[in-house]
């Protein structure tokens, strides 16, 4: 499985998720949403994101990926833990 992780720096909520993935020993490649490589990339999962009452995306945003398919969309480490369990 792949796992992407849009953050945003000084994000607590993200900084919380990485540490979750860290110990679980998962391998994640980072996308940073304040540079342009990030907003780039993250536009591909637009359809897909959730959005607050405001309408703005939710940061963290972990999207995970099975032979390029998206079989998850998590915006916390207690969400991703919880799916993982269930996977168990």
């Amino acid at each position: 499985m792949d796992f992407l992780v849009f953050t945003l720096p000084g994000c607590s909520k993200c900084d919380r998720l990485k540490e979750f993935l860290q110990a679980g020993r998962l391998t994640y490649k980072e996308y940073d949403v304040s540079s342009k490589e990030g907003r780039s990339k993250i536009r591909d999962y637009i359809k897909i994101l959730r959005r607050d009452e405001s309408g703005a995306i939710i940061i963290p945003t972990l999207i995970v990926e099975k032979n390029g398919e998206t079989v998850g969309v998590f915006n916390s480490a207690e969400e991703l833990g919880e799916w993982l369990k269930s996977r168990a």
